[in-house]
């Protein structure tokens, strides 16, 4: 078998997880960045909103005096972990929370101008990432609020924090993702595993199995160990070899007893005209040896009727065309046929036949077939001058009919064989090396397709009786 599911599984597999890291590493690092720098920038500017509006007071006065604001703007300086920067709408550098040296320059009268400062650079964001026109050595988070006066932009308030605390947090949250990927991914290939061992073997054993049984092998039967679906696939497929092998063996004996038993007659016919054409046989006796031919073509012919009948039985069914018959008229009428047969072997038969008609509902033409077969059968097994009885009875709406002699009875270990097609016992071997060991199998299939039973009772040297039933017609109920 070859194994395209298996590499493909992990091919899949291994191709999703560099795809996936490589998502992580990309696509999921900025997303993460930029969210955490929304998320940060927003916290940043509702707290310089605060700043900016309790300082818009101090800037309402002519001389504007930082001193005051300039302790607790250093605590929200601490607490949020950011510099707090009051430039002017001139870009000078009013109050800076991380320097001191600052506020004793502007309460001086001096200022700290911004080099390139132009708060248009914001645009319509109120934050953006930079080094603040180069007063930081690394990149920070810059945010801003305006404080106004009488409707007039007085100065602005500035947030910066260092964008190191961000891509820690961003560093944190991605390394949390990867983790977590990581933990996925060994699962996944976890339960890529177990799969291979629960589903994947499996069915890799039952397809090898099942190209074993197409080639004829049925000798290694699959290993079941699971009761779940697979397991019974495996049982199925088991059953199905085991079915195909005895069939397979029935069909080697159904062609081996078919060519002994149509060799025997032919090897017959082939040298009594042989011996007839080359004098052996004198004219004066040919007439004899005529008459044996014709009953070995007879027999012939009614081995290939009985083998076309039985092929016919186990493919397409039989066909019933079910009517109402006498069948204690259908008995009297079959036994007549028998009257030479039981001339010679000194044979009588005894009817004891329920009523004077008794009505069924089944297929005529097949029950006479069936009734012949089993009275030829007591015929050929009977002992000389014994009696065959036949009856009828009924019995909970099902006609009983029974066909019993006194003849050389079947070995116990051979009753439920003789069913069987081709089939013939030990017994019957030296008694009737005529029969085909075909008529009780086409009897059985006959009962079977009317949905009714047959049985046989046999002790051997005492003799045999056959019951089957049919159907009571709706005239007799």
């Amino acid at each position: 078998m070859k194994r395209r599911l298996y590499l493909k599984l992990f091919g899949s597999f291994f191709v999703f997880a560099i795809i996936t890291l490589l998502f992580l590493s990309t696509f999921t690092y900025n997303t993460v960045e930029y969210y955490l720098i929304e998320k940060k920038a927003q916290e940043l500017s509702e707290k310089s909103n605060m700043i900016a509006a309790d300082l818009r007071v101090t800037f309402s006065s002519p001389d504007i005096n930082l001193t005051d604001a300039q302790i607790k703007l250093i605590n929200v300086s601490e607490f949020l972990g950011a510099e707090v920067w009051i430039v002017d709408v001139n870009g000078n550098l009013l109050l800076n929370s991380a320097d001191t040296y600052i506020q004793s320059m502007t309460q001086n009268g001096k200022s700290l101008p911004i080099e390139g400062f132009d708060i248009s650079d914001f645009g319509n964001n109120n934050y953006h990432t930079s080094n603040f026109y180069n007063s930081f050595e690394k990149e920070v988070l810059t945010v801003f609020s305006t404080i106004t006066y009488n409707y007039k932009v007085q100065a602005y308030v500035f947030l910066h924090m260092p964008m190191d605390d961000v891509l820690n947090q961003t560093d944190e949250l991605v390394d949390l993702a990867t983790l977590s990927v990581f933990i996925i991914l060994i699962s996944t290939f976890i339960l890529i595993i177990v799969f291979t061992i629960i589903v994947y073997r499996p069915i890799r054993n039952i397809t090898k199995a099942a190209e074993r049984y197409a080639k004829g092998d049925f000798s290694k039967q699959i290993k079941v160990t699971s009761n779940d679906e697979i397991g019974y696939l495996a049982n199925t497929i088991n059953y199905m070899a085991t079915s195909l092998s005895t069939l397979e063996d029935e069909q080697r004996k159904f062609v081996s007893n078919i060519s002994h038993d149509f060799r025997s007659p032919l090897t017959s016919i082939k040298g009594y005209i042989e011996a007839m054409l080359d004098g052996t046989i004198p004219v004066e006796m040919q007439e004899k040896y005529l008459n044996i031919i014709l009953f070995e073509t007879e027999r012939l012919n009614k081995l290939t009727q009985n083998i076309l009948d039985l092929n016919k039985f186990g493919h397409n069914g039989i066909s019933l065309d079910k009517s109402d018959f006498d069948i204690n008229q259908l008995i009297r009428n079959t036994t007549m046929t028998f009257e030479g047969v039981c001339n010679k072997k000194g044979l009588s038969f005894d009817l004891y036949l329920t009523g004077e008609e008794l009505f069924v509902k089944a297929d005529m033409s097949k029950i006479q077939q069936v009734l012949y077969n089993l009275i030829d059968n007591a015929t050929k097994f009977s002992h000389n001058n014994t009696a065959i009885t036949i009856e009828t009875n009924i019995r909970n709406e099902k006609v009983l009919i029974s066909v019993k002699d006194k003849g050389i009875g079947i070995p116990s270990d051979s009753i439920k064989k003789v069913w069987e097609r081709f089939y013939k016992t030990d017994l019957s071997r030296g008694r009737d090396k005529k029969g085909s060991g075909l008529g009780l199998a086409i009897v059985k299939e006959i009962v079977q397709a009317h949905n009714e039973n047959i049985n046989v009772i046999s002790t051997e040297g005492v003799g045999t009786e056959f019951i089957f039933t049919l159907p009571l017609s709706e005239k007799e109920q």
